[in-house]
């Protein structure tokens, strides 16, 4: 089959005609050491992906040209986001490189009252596109043609409020130590309101290092939000949401 590469929408020609791989790109065909006529993947991070064969290997830009179109059906049926406290010390980097393997729709990373790495301005922009070219190559490697969206940095309180006024999710659970519902069972009872027309779309809030302090969570649930529990286990803060993810997976994957 040959590597996977993201190639943007824009930069395709559908035409037929060759045309140009990006730096990075046209880098890694020629660490490959391929040769014009050998074949590869190209997909645009939309849920499209095309075979493609290499046409010049130029000094520093290697021309493509596309072929047929692939079906690529390996996204989930259902859409999730994880909205998560940003974990410290590149324990992020691994949250959106596994969700990313594991089907996640969408990321969008908080500051809260316990958070230890605090993102603002120009350095949490940096770390956002950072974090996007980490979904990119996750799915360059897991073979997915979705790239999950890595949203920009918002504080919970200003996120909540504005999830409040629109929500982006039907299914809204706080991953929680509190007095909570198993998330098997509120997945299934959850899961049979989606199937009677409630809604595919999915959403799962996990806090930073030490959780979600007592009045963060409590403005969630008064938001509509469900505390739901993971198991009698603490799990770690980039533990939690993967774990979750998985049991999506499980539940509407079969």
């Amino acid at each position: 089959m040959g590597p996977r590469l993201h190639v943007a929408l824009d930069r395709l020609r559908l035409d037929g005609q060759p045309f140009a791989l990006d730096e990075g790109a046209s880098r890694h065909i020629q660490v490959l050491r391929l040769q014009p006529g050998d074949g590869i993947r190209l997909f645009d991070g939309q849920g499209q992906e095309w075979g493609a064969e290499v046409t010049d290997m130029g000094r520093k830009v290697v021309q493509v040209r596309l072929g047929e179109r692939v079906a690529n059906d390996r996204e989930l049926p259902v859409r999730v986001t994880l909205a998560v406290g940003m974990p410290a010390n590149d324990r992020m980097d691994a949250v959106v490189e596994k969700a990313t393997e594991l089907g996640v729709g969408a990321i969008q990373p908080l500051v809260c009252a316990r958070s230890v790495l605090r993102l603002d301005g120009e350095r949490a922009a940096k770390k956002v596109a950072h974090w996007q070219a980490v979904a990119v190559s996750a799915s360059e490697q897991c073979g997915r043609a979705v790239v999950p969206q890595v949203h920009a940095v918002q504080s919970l309180a200003g996120w909540l409020k504005q999830d409040g006024a629109s929500p982006v999710a039907t299914h809204r659970g706080v991953l929680s130590l509190r007095d909570a519902l198993p998330v098997r069972g509120w997945l299934t009872s959850q899961a049979a309101q989606a199937s009677a027309g409630a809604g595919p779309n999915w959403c799962f809030l996990n806090g930073p290092e030490g959780g979600l302090a007592p009045e963060e969570e409590s403005l969630a649930l008064a938001q509509g939000w469900t505390a739901v529990s993971l198991g009698r286990r603490v799990l770690r803060a980039d533990t939690a949401p993967l774990a979750v993810l998985s049991v999506m997976a499980a539940l509407f994957e079969g």
